[in-house]
């Protein structure tokens, strides 16, 4: 499936990635953030656009995913320090993109919402029927958002599904996912050597990797009977408890400050109705999960701490405080600073027979609105005015020089001069500031054209490969599987092992035939490693595997289960189970959906060439034996031995040839009835060119072999292994 994720990168993007991308989906990611660094190698493309902008519905139309995973509460590119703000860019987003989906008329839209909804204590655990309660802003958009979805699904029928995550958690990636109690506690124990708790509150907490796992079934289920869903872990526990736990990982020098300020708050979600219909279960104990928060938190305290910039003395308070403030005054500074050498200037130049006309106070003015614009043309103008005053005083008097209009004029002279230059240098510097924008956009928008055109290129290459190596296309599928057509029907399901070793690029495949409802013998085999089982397995009892097998679904070994192979399908004939296929060797990353899927067709294939090959053997079947007896006739007896010593050659299975002789003389109706009552479904008796019986034993070698002979001998008939083919 195509299957777009809309948030922020975090742990519980991270882990939604590798597990759809483990099942072989195609995975598409939209998000906010415009730092190209940060993205995912398992992503097939990604799309960097605000959540109300107009491209996203050509983002919906090109992608046109199957399923859509909305973060909502858990989306980071929301900060909610402007709670405000914030709550409005997340429902526009919201209904913009739920807008655009709606437009394709096709998929499932899952919301992601937490307890966050329910803001007051519960006294038992509360289900999807609870009425919300959001008092913080953050409450209220992601409310807000599940309402959104719900009203679209009732007012335009798309498949919308509100799953309410409870108190989920993970190990932080960066500072911005200190954002849940035990990581919060964690940070307080590390930064102040504290941890402050409420003894009487307590919740279910659910790890990242545990809600991956149950919002994946959400995206797997064909059908669901609710609209809204709680997931938990429905297993309450203590903050006490918690600050407990993170005390054994840090020290005892942590110390637990009890603040409790109520007598009980609880909110917990009832996963009930979720695990009746799709079934839960916790990997991850919240224990087992600070044992390994904790540590790294300390190891990394540097980049996870929260108490940033704290002044340790006087000075580094008062640098940091005044830090600002010395940026906005220190070019007031650097004009006081000048002034002086351009006020000794002016007055040497007074009497001066060259530099008499020359007017420095003009030129330190005029410096300065060229440098730094209007607003120190202004400040260095009241300077030199001052100056120029003060000068003026040395021979005049203070009301003489206010009272001549020669000094006006000279005033004039200099702000007209300085703010016409500082304006133009102000202007000058806004069309700057316009074009290095104008230009950095652009530059913007060409790199998204050649991410685009990368993407392209991607795209292009990898559809070449997939028409170039076709291997896991449906045409080479069939090709590979209708070379069963051309075969003998007793080579089938030799050669129907090597098919299969062929399409999953796995040199360990088994093939069993069922011999009846609780076991099945080894027919084929492509290694040592497939005959590991045996050659008789109870299969009934591989309850695992037996379980999915019986509802006609591909078995994937997740859990790495030794006594399992890694991948089993079994092949129906009439509704009842013929044969079971293992494959081993598979690289973790090729047990995914479409692995399970193109196993599920080859098992299709098999199945019609195995069931045109009994068909045949069944009209043949009185011309096969000799009359009244189970022995094969000549013909059909050596294409027979023929087909498993060629198969035994391959290493594809063990079988033995015993030529047999009875001791005392007995009808042929007498040999066929005791000797068969001796021998396995899958053995055969049968007659070649020379005329004499022979015993075929499949899954037998040499020293199994010894004791049929042993067997045989008892009920008085002589045999010896022959290994060649009587012609």
């Amino acid at each position: 499936m195509d299957i777009l994720l809309i948030g922020s990168t975090s742990s519980f993007m991270r882990f939604m990635v590798d597990k759809l991308n483990k099942e072989g989906h195609r995975i598409f990611h939209l998000t906010k953030e415009k730092n190209t660094s940060h993205g995912y190698r398992k992503v097939f493309e990604t799309y960097r656009f605000n959540y109300d902008n107009e491209c996203i519905g050509e983002v919906f139309q090109s992608v046109k995913p199957d399923v859509v995973i909305f973060m909502g509460a858990y989306d980071l590119n929301f900060g909610w320090v402007k709670s405000r703000n914030e709550s409005v860019t997340y429902t526009s987003g919201l209904m913009n993109i739920i807008m655009s989906f709606s437009a394709l008329n096709k998929g499932r839209f899952i919301y992601l919402s937490s307890e966050e909804v329910f803001q007051k204590s519960y006294s038992a655990s509360i289900d999807e029927t609870e009425q919300r309660v959001v008092l913080d802003r953050k409450g209220q958009a992601v409310a807000m958002g599940e309402e959104i979805c719900l009203n679209y699904r009732e007012l335009l029928g798309i498949d919308a599904v509100v799953l309410r995550l409870d108190h989920m958690y993970a190990i932080p990636e960066d500072r911005r996912e200190v954002n849940n109690l035990c990581a919060k506690l964690c940070m307080d124990a590390i930064d102040i050597k504290e941890i402050s708790i409420n003894k009487n509150v307590e919740h279910s907490f659910l790890y990242v990797s545990d809600a991956v796992e149950f919002v994946y079934k959400i995206v797997e289920a064909q059908t669901h009977k609710q609209n809204v869903y709680h997931i938990s872990s429905m297993e309450p526990v203590t903050e006490e408890w918690i600050a407990e736990q993170i005390q054994k990982q840090l020290g005892n020098d942590i110390s637990i400050v009890d603040n409790s300020s109520i007598e009980r708050y609880s909110v917990n979600l009832s996963a009930t109705a979720f695990d009746e219909e799709f079934g839960i279960k916790i990997f991850h104990k919240p224990d087992s999960v600070i044992l390994k928060m904790a540590p790294y938190l300390k190891k990394h305290e540097s980049e996870f701490s929260r108490v940033t910039g704290k002044p340790r003395n006087f000075w580094e308070e008062l640098k940091k405080g005044n830090r600002k403030f010395l940026a906005v005054m220190a070019p007031f500074l650097e004009n006081l600073v000048a002034f002086v050498p351009f006020f000794m200037m002016n007055n040497r130049a007074v009497g001066s027979q060259y530099f008499a006309n020359l007017d420095f106070y003009l030129l330190y003015v005029l410096l300065f609105a060229i440098v730094y614009g209007q607003q120190q043309a202004i400040f260095s103008s009241l300077l030199a005015v001052s100056g120029y005053i003060f000068r003026q005083m040395y021979q005049r008097s203070g009301f003489d020089v206010i009272l001549d209009y020669n000094t006006y004029v000279w005033i004039a002279q200099l702000l007209i001069l300085g703010l016409v230059v500082g304006y133009m240098r102000d202007q000058l510097k806004t069309v700057q500031e316009e074009e290095a924008y104008e230009i950095g956009y652009l530059t913007n928008q060409l790199d998204d054209i050649s991410d685009i055109n990368v993407s392209n290129v991607r795209v292009k290459e990898m559809l070449s490969d997939q028409v170039i190596n076709q291997n896991d296309s449906l045409g080479k599928i069939y090709e590979i599987t209708s070379s069963l057509d051309r075969d003998e029907p007793e080579e089938i399901l030799f050669h129907a092992a090597e098919v299969l070793s062929e399409l999953t690029s796995s040199e360990d495949v088994a093939v069993y035939r069922v011999a009846n409802r609780s076991y099945a013998r080894l027919f084929s085999s492509t290694s040592d490693k497939a005959r590991g089982l045996g050659n008789s397995i109870n299969y009934q009892k591989m309850e695992e595997m037996y379980d999915r097998l019986q509802k006609e679904e591909v078995y994937i070994n997740r859990n790495m289960n030794k006594e399992y192979p890694l991948m089993a399908n079994a092949i129906y004939s009439d509704r009842e189970m013929q044969l079971i296929i293992m494959i081993w060797g598979i690289p973790w990353e090729k047990m995914t959906l479409g692995q399970a899927n193109m196993l599920t067709i080859a098992g299709y294939l098999i199945q019609n060439a195995v069931v045109r090959a009994n068909r045949y053997m069944s009209a043949l079947e009185e011309q096969r034996y000799i009359h009244g007896t189970k022995i094969l006739e000549e013909s059909a007896f050596t294409a027979l031995v023929s087909a498993y010593l060629g198969a035994r050659n391959k290493n594809l299975t063990e079988c033995a040839l015993l030529l047999v002789e009875a001791i005392h003389e007995m009808s042929e109706a007498e040999v066929s009835d005791k000797l068969n009552h001796m021998m396995r479904q899958s053995d055969y008796l049968g007659r070649l060119k020379d005329g004499k019986l022979y015993a075929l034993l499949a899954n037998t070698d040499s020293a199994s072999a010894e004791i049929v002979k042993k067997r045989f001998l008892e009920a008085g008939f002589s045999s010896e292994i022959r290994e060649e083919v009587v012609a």
